[in-house]
């Protein structure tokens, strides 16, 4: 405990100098504590990685395990590359990604199936099944009618093997992009059937007879190599078994005690030769220590995710070596700690031996079973026997029955990595009003592409024509903050910020975080919606829980949208924040229907282009003026706006933008006016004649610009005279 707790201390000082320093502190308290310990039993790995290397076994996996297991087969790393970049001034960039295929064998046995699966301690696949990158996995149970995978098949040809009984898992163009471009150290959570009858298991397949051999708490393991003589050996630390012979048979046979009843012992026999009993037929030693008794228990933890857990035994530390014990099991804490708790037990008890000598033979009585003794209490297991000329001389030692009951105990903390679903992906494009930076005849388009809650690794991006889809760009991870409206947003003259205004959006992703603004950040172009084909500016952002906000402050009809604020927004209208997190469609995409698709998408999100034409439209004028002179004539007068210039300035005009300045001016209805005149500058007059003979009926105005025509402004009503 003190090696961890030092080692831990000491890398967060000094880095993993520091952490060795820490260690071998601690390991010299802990041989001060407990003395130096000894270990039994196969190694247990510690966070192992998947390796290839001749002469490495490869392990029969039982029950529920966690296995690195080993690489038999790989390509080399696959190149890809991508340029982004090169409109309105920003350089091209060209970015490298890699991907790999590889075969990883998992269980020189049959297995049911590969659950998660971990990648530098990350999840690389859910409990549901799902990759968390990008790539192809293959399962192969290992069964004798498997078939050669179709990959490995293409690029080994026919010496490709089947591998039947051999469980592996293939890899096709794994995505390293979220491992450095490199191969990850990848391990794998197996089922392989039930753990609890592998005595059984190994037992027959020796072709020995089996009984009570269940290892009820077991819950996996792994057999990395050696003989069945020394797994058995293995689980008889933890699970007393024995052989007996069983009709001329050898079996196999569990030591719990149960209901069951046993064989008495006849009366002690005595005779003069021999080295005990020569009175009475019996003796009993007893050891003050049992040297071999398991201080601790490291096995495979349950709760931890198969990651390596300790446990140790209650009791005064003594100065002698104390063992621990290996063993590559799973368990729960509180069932590891009960099974070692036993050991200790069975250790101390079985330090009592009893020798006895029959004349009397019995068919039931021979080595491995276990027998009662009269005259002493509790059970005895026959260790040996040897025939004597007048009888037998049985060597017993006391048999401690195995406890059924688990002991509280704490497996500890672990890195569990969160198991996130995989996210749809939604988009939304859009073209907005020329910001004034870069061609005031490039359009400026925009790609919202974001995801609900959950993991989402970016999309690809498509143009959709009638030809098919064409790939634009691969859009990164920053997804972009997309929503809809709770609560219809009522019209707004858009002349004046609101302060009383409000509207509540509920995102997609309940992470969305939103920060509250001042009015001169606001002047800066701070705090951006984009609600239906309004750009609208909040100053106030309050959290209300799961993805809904409320923002209040409000600044309509921003960009030159202050037409569609007019009208303002029914409930459930398409919310987006305008940030950097929107994709810039180059200028030489001439698409109007584009799809996005992502790693978890079984469907690509498709969206048509809204607003399309609005970077290049003239705004419209502003300040309308209806004068009658005091002949009757009449003046009509405006100011002119600009795209981009977004800036009132005090002693200079606005840029004029469009190659000339053009207006048209009518009366009625915009689609059939009752009477329309041309003007290149921001005023038209009428004289009393002109006026006089004009129909019932409202001025409007619109900017002519090189590319559309601006929204018209209402300059007033036609004066009766």
């Amino acid at each position: 405990m003190a090696t961890l707790v030092l080692g831990a201390l000491g890398t967060l000082v000094g880095g993993p100098i520091g952490g060795a320093i820490g260690a071998t502190l601690g390991r010299s308290v802990d041989a001060m504590v407990l003395g130096s310990p000894r270990r039994e039993g196969p190694r247990l790995k510690d966070l192992a990685v998947s390796t290839s290397s001749y002469g490495q076994p490869i392990p029969a996996l039982y029950g529920s395990v966690r296995a690195p297991g080993t690489v038999i087969w790989s390509t080399d790393l696959k190149e890809r590359s991508e340029t982004n970049g090169g409109g309105k001034g920003k350089p091209k960039t060209t970015t490298y990604s890699y991907s790999v295929s590889l075969a990883i064998a998992l269980s020189s046995r049959p297995i049911d199936g590969v659950g998660r699966i971990w990648a530098d301690g990350n999840l690389l696949r859910g409990q549901a099944g799902d990759l968390k990158t990008g790539g192809t996995l293959r399962i192969y149970a290992g069964h004798s009618d498997q078939q050669p995978d179709p990959l490995m098949a293409a690029d080994l040809g026919a010496q490709c093997p089947a591998y039947r009984g051999c469980a592996y898992a293939v890899f096709e163009d794994l995505a390293l992009e979220d491992f450095g471009n490199r191969i990850p150290a990848l391990s794998f959570e197996i089922m392989a059937g039930s753990a609890r009858d592998l005595v059984g298991k190994v037992a027959l397949r020796s072709g020995l007879d089996v009984a009570e051999t269940g290892f009820p708490e077991l819950g996996g393991f792994v057999h990395e190599g050696g003989s069945e003589a020394s797994l058995l050996t293995l689980v008889d630390r933890l699970r007393p078994i024995g052989t007996v012979v069983r009709d001329g048979r050898l079996a196999v046979e569990g030591f719990a005690a149960g209901d069951r009843e046993f064989p008495t012992l006849a009366q002690p026999a005595a005779w003069e030769d021999g080295d005990f009993g020569t009175d009475a037929g019996n003796a009993i030693s007893r050891r003050a220590d049992a040297e071999d008794a398991p201080s601790a228990l490291r096995y495979y933890d349950t709760a931890r995710d198969y990651q390596p857990g300790l446990q140790r035994t209650e009791g005064k530390a003594s100065g002698r070596s104390r063992s621990v014990l290996e063993f590559p099991g799973a368990f729960a804490a509180s069932e590891a700690r009960g099974l070692l708790a036993g050991a200790a037990r069975r250790a101390a008890l079985e330090g009592e031996t009893l020798y006895w000598r029959m004349s009397e033979l019995d068919p039931d009585i021979g080595p491995g079973r276990i027998v009662r003794a009269p005259g002493l209490a509790g059970l005895w297991r026959i260790a040996s026997w040897e025939w004597r000329e007048r009888g037998v001389e049985l060597e017993l030692v006391r048999h401690a029955p195995q406890a059924t009951s688990s002991l509280p105990a704490d497996p500890g903390s672990s890195w569990n990595p969160p198991d996130r679903a995989g996210a749809a992906s939604s988009l939304r494009v859009f073209e907005l009003p020329w910001d004034g930076t870069g061609s005031s005849s490039d359009p400026q388009r925009f790609a919202a592409v974001g995801a609900a809650t959950g993991r989402w690794s970016g999309a690809a991006l498509y143009e959709a024509s009638g030809a098919g889809m064409v790939p634009l760009a691969s859009v990164d991870s920053r997804r972009a903050s997309n929503g809809s409206l709770l609560d219809p947003l009522p019209p707004s003259s858009a002349a004046r910020f609101e302060p009383r205004a409000s509207l509540r959006v509920q995102f997609e992703d309940t992470d969305t975080a939103l920060e509250p603004r001042t009015i001169d950040e606001l002047a800066s172009g701070a705090n951006k919606l984009l609600v239906g084909d309004e750009i609208v500016q909040f100053a106030g952002a309050a959290p209300e829980g799961a993805g809904v906000w409320h923002l209040t402050g409000l600044l309509r009809g921003r960009g030159g949208t202050e037409d569609v604020a007019h009208t303002g927004h029914a409930t459930a209208t398409q919310v987006t924040v305008l940030d950097d997190r929107l994709f810039a469609i180059p200028g030489s995409s001439s698409a109007t229907s584009f799809a996005a698709i992502g790693a978890s998408d079984g469907e690509p999100a498709s969206a048509d282009l809204e607003s399309a034409g609005r970077t290049r439209r003239p705004l419209t004028p502003a300040h309308p003026r209806c004068v009658v002179g005091a002949d009757g004539g009449l003046t009509l007068s405006w100011v002119r706006r600009a795209r981009g210039g977004w800036a009132w300035l005090d002693e200079v005009d606005q840029p004029l933008v469009e190659q000339v300045e053009r207006y048209e001016v009518g009366i009625g209805s915009l689609s059939s006016p009752s009477a329309i005149w041309e003007t290149q500058v921001p005023e038209f007059t009428l004289d009393a004649s002109e006026a006089a003979a004009l129909p019932a009926g409202r001025f409007w105005v619109r900017q002519c610009g090189d590319f559309a025509k601006s929204p018209p402004l209402d300059l007033g009503a036609s004066p009766t005279l």
